[in-house]
């Protein structure tokens, strides 16, 4: 479904990248199912198992698939999800939210137009963070006001990019 002004549409088959880190494993495992299940075609980046690892390669990559338009959205996972989220927003043209329940994936989306979820293991039951995905997923951005302070943003990263310093 696609949240746009007080109505839901249906949204079904989309891709999404997904990667973790060893705390994130299993719940990714239980996210990817569900994604499956809802339709979605579900690209694994990682890691593979509960062995420990470090998170920033996994999480760059997923929001590298979403940059590049290889992926509609990723979803990285650990422990809290700070990290993940971090490194995925070291990714330029990411927009990674943590997301603790389902009014921040939906206004992640809405104001922000966020395209990588970040999830914390272990913080959220299954059942909760299969309701985030489902709002992410379903969130349209809203656009209009909001467009404006995403294209500071954007300003942001090209001048740092460029090395420039703001005075």
């Amino acid at each position: 479904m696609v949240y746009r002004a007080g109505r839901a549409i249906r949204k079904i088959g989309m891709r999404v990248a997904v990667a973790n880190d060893h705390a994130g494993y299993q719940l990714k495992v239980l996210v990817a199912a569900h994604l499956d299940e809802q339709g979605h075609k579900v690209d694994d980046l990682g890691s593979y198992d509960t062995e420990p690892v470090d998170y920033p390669p996994y999480c760059a990559a997923c929001a590298r698939q979403v940059v590049k338009g290889v992926a509609d959205f990723g979803i990285v996972i650990g422990g809290s999800g700070q990290g993940e989220q971090m490194a995925a927003n070291k990714v330029h043209g990411a927009r990674a939210a943590l997301c603790h329940d389902e009014y921040t994936a939906r206004f992640a989306r809405l104001h922000n137009n966020a395209n990588v979820l970040a999830l914390g293991a272990r913080i959220l039951a299954p059942e909760l963070a299969f309701d985030i995905v489902d709002t992410f997923l379903a969130t349209a951005f809203e656009g209009g006001r909001h467009q404006a302070r995403l294209d500071e943003l954007l300003a942001i990263e090209a001048e740092e990019c460029a090395g420039v310093r703001a005075t």
